[in-house]
């Protein structure tokens, strides 16, 4: 039998936060660098899809494959994270400042990576910056100007829509990253990530990582949009939202329905070598 029970899901996700916690600067960079440059990847894939096609819900069924290839690759992305480590601050096997610290640098990479890809695209896109026609080029500039403008036109109430719609997004995606853990086949693993990240990408929420690459990538092809705007009206209420809803909605509820009351998680060898190793520093 592959599947595992939720109060084991539940251990492993403690386990796993605690391991989380305690990787090293340089872990957390590259990792999160890896990961937004591969959400970055599969986000213009499933704009090319969406391009060709006309229907949006065909990029949705297509974004999931960078997930997938993060996850089953052990990278770092922040949104799942949010599940994850805190639960491990709850049962004292991480503190809260390797928490705040492995957020800030794993965000650090991820806009790093982001970047990174989308001067990689824009060159293509553009051909070097010879064509500015180009439809995908439109498409993103687009989408930049509506995930920051568009709330900024409504003012406090926009950033209390970008904040739910925040919320709704990382409630799916850290079921993306738990689901897997029900499982010990890769088959079933892919599919169970595959569900909840469709879900949400084909309902338009707010993903911090992947507004990470859409808004300064339309900036690139000329949307109207300042850095200011980016962070004011989308990514700092976009990552709030993203911890809110992941904490809550999937990691502490999971955490209240299955794990029993006044269990201690056992340590395990692989923690007791990274504690030892972060203590020896």
């Amino acid at each position: 039998m592959t599947y595992v029970k939720p109060t084991q899901v539940v251990e492993n996700m403690v386990q796993t936060g605690a391991a989380k916690a305690s990787l090293s600067i340089w872990q957390m960079l590259l990792r999160g660098f890896i990961a937004g440059a591969i959400l970055a990847y599969a986000t213009t894939l499933a704009f090319t899809a969406t391009s060709q096609t006309g229907l949006g819900i065909v990029g949705a069924i297509i974004f999931p494959v960078g997930f997938v290839m993060i996850i089953l690759l052990g990278f770092e992305l922040v949104t799942g994270s949010f599940a994850l480590i805190p639960l491990a601050v709850l049962e004292k096997k991480a503190t809260v400042v390797q928490m705040i610290s492995n957020f800030f640098w794993v965000i650090v990479g991820h806009v790093l990576g982001c970047l990174f890809y989308a001067v990689l695209y824009y060159a293509t896109t553009t051909n070097m910056g010879h064509v500015d026609d180009s439809v995908l080029a439109t498409m993103i500039a687009g989408i930049a100007e509506s995930k920051t403008l568009s709330y900024s036109a409504l003012g406090a109430s926009g950033l209390l829509l970008v904040f739910i719609k925040a919320i709704l997004c990382n409630w799916m995606v850290t079921l993306g990253a738990v689901l897997p853990m029900t499982t010990q086949s890769t088959l079933g693993k892919i599919v169970a990530m595959w569900l909840p990240i469709m879900a949400f990408f084909a309902q338009g929420f707010e993903h911090a990582v992947v507004n990470m690459f859409v808004i300064p990538a339309g900036m690139m092809f000329g949307a109207d949009v300042t850095v200011g705007d980016w962070w004011l009206w989308n990514q700092i209420p976009v990552l709030l939202g993203n911890l809110v809803g992941g904490f809550t909605m999937t990691g502490l509820f999971l955490y209240l329905a299955h794990l029993k009351k006044g269990s201690t998680l056992p340590v395990t060898s692989n923690e007791k070598t990274a504690m030892a190793a972060v203590n020896a520093k």
